[in-house]
């Protein structure tokens, strides 16, 4: 029979980047979801959205368009953040996150005293999500090639010749 060792610490994995940054998206784009929904509860909300209206704004095509885009842009960025190469990776989340930073704090505009607290909230998560993101592709650890191995050229050259 085999007796089982306890262990004392939890093991960390090493998470890639590439996941850390899709684990952010998701959080980001489900937060989204359920802040959008929660809206809904609202006094006069829907009257409002029955009315025509979000906000000051009228729901037209072109409103609506834009709400794909805002959410549609995220969404993408789940999966280009697990597939993109990491060159071209790290600038697009950065670039992304930093101007995702002012349409989040817009989401306050025309909000009444009242909500202020509802607002902050959400937007200060959201925001955060921003600045682990903006953080994790600022930080993404380069690896300087070894003396063994061999550059992306010198690997397609070699496979060339063979």
């Amino acid at each position: 029979m085999r007796t089982r060792q306890p262990t004392t610490a939890l093991e960390d994995q090493r998470i890639p980047v590439q996941a850390k940054l899709a684990a952010a998206w998701t959080s980001l784009m489900f937060f989204y979801i359920y802040v959008d929904y929660f809206h809904l509860y609202q006094p006069g909300a829907i009257d409002q959205i029955r009315g025509g209206g979000i906000f000051e704004f009228d729901i037209t095509p072109t409103l609506m368009t834009i709400f794909v885009a805002v959410i549609g842009i995220p969404a993408l960025m789940v999966m280009l953040s697990m597939t993109l190469p990491a060159r071209v990776n790290r600038p697009i989340n950065f670039v992304v996150a930093t101007l995702y930073i002012p349409v989040t704090v817009f989401n306050a505009a025309g909000a009444s005293s009242d909500w202020a607290l509802y607002y902050g909230f959400h937007i200060t998560i959201e925001v955060l999500l921003l600045a682990f993101i903006l953080r994790s592709a600022w930080t993404w650890h380069r690896t300087a090639p070894s003396a063994t191995t061999p550059t992306r050229h010198e690997a397609d050259h070699a496979q060339q010749k063979a």
